[in-house]
């Protein structure tokens, strides 16, 4: 007797996973836990994208003959560069709309003299800001 009781649980466990029960619509708790993970990957990925622009990552094109050596900001969104291409340095005025040439430079900048000089400028912002903490 309790062996027929063992095959009739099988049975009904062999029922649970019919055919029949696979294909029962899924519910509205399901429907809404997909949507909600699927608008969560899509917000991730926006964010990383306003990330990855707003830290400005150098693209990841070979770009050895040209290159920005030095610039400063004149106001909002205008600038003053020092744009290395080959062996020539430029000042070049950068806007929103335009960037125009102001000269060519005579005597390049060199790059000792610009590690050390970013150097030092990096190193005596950070001290102040300790300071003033």
């Amino acid at each position: 007797m309790p062996r027929k009781l063992g095959v009739q649980y099988l049975l009904v466990g062999c029922g649970l996973f019919s055919s029949q029960a696979m294909a029962a619509p899924p519910t509205q708790l399901d429907l809404a836990t997909t949507f909600g993970s699927l608008l969560l990957v899509l917000a991730f990925i926006f964010f990383l994208a306003f990330m990855l622009k707003r830290m400005k990552v150098p693209s990841l094109i070979n770009q050895k003959d040209l290159s920005i050596v030095r610039q400063i900001a004149v106001g909002t969104k205008e600038r003053i560069a020092v744009v290395q291409a080959g062996e020539e340095q430029f000042l070049v005025g950068i806007t929103s709309q335009s960037i125009q040439l102001i000269s060519k430079l005579d005597t390049p900048i060199k790059q000792e003299e610009l590690e050390k000089s970013q150097f030092s400028n990096q190193l005596s912002q950070l001290l102040t800001k300790n300071e003033k903490k």
